[in-house]
Parts: C-alpha cells; structure tokens; sequence
C-alpha cells in the first residue's frame, strides 16, 4: 500500500511542478514494477515516526542513488 502512496505524492509533486501527467500514462501505472516489491514472499515493515496521514518527503531526482555509488 505504501508503494501505491507514494507513486501518488511523486504524481502529484510532478503535476504540481508543472510537467504533463497524462491519464493513458497514469492507467498504467502499478506497484509491481518495482525491483523490491514481489508477488510471493514475507514482507516486515517498519513505519517511520510521522504524523497521522503524513509521508515522509519525496527524494530528489538529481541527487545520486546508494546503488548508483561507484566502488
């Protein structure tokens, strides 16, 4: 469920920064296109200390990924 939230914050942020979110691209749109999501398997959560109903904040596109680090 978390994943489907934030796919909506980054939606939304980018809607509110002015770039074209078109609705053909939004229907297609899924949670499971994601290297840390699967379909079987255990999953443990751990809930960050927010406000009821707050996220935490979307990360920047520009600054570099930790698996992006070169070694």
């Amino acid at each position: 469920m978390w994943t489907t939230v934030y796919l909506d914050a980054a939606v939304q942020q980018l809607k509110a920064q002015g770039y074209p979110v078109r609705d053909e691209d939004m229907a297609r749109l899924s949670p499971f296109v994601n290297t840390q999501l699967g379909v079987h398997g255990a999953y443990t959560f751990l809930l960050p200390d927010l406000p009821p109903g707050a996220i935490r904040a979307l990360r920047d596109p520009d600054a570099p990924d930790a698996d992006d680090e070169e070694i």
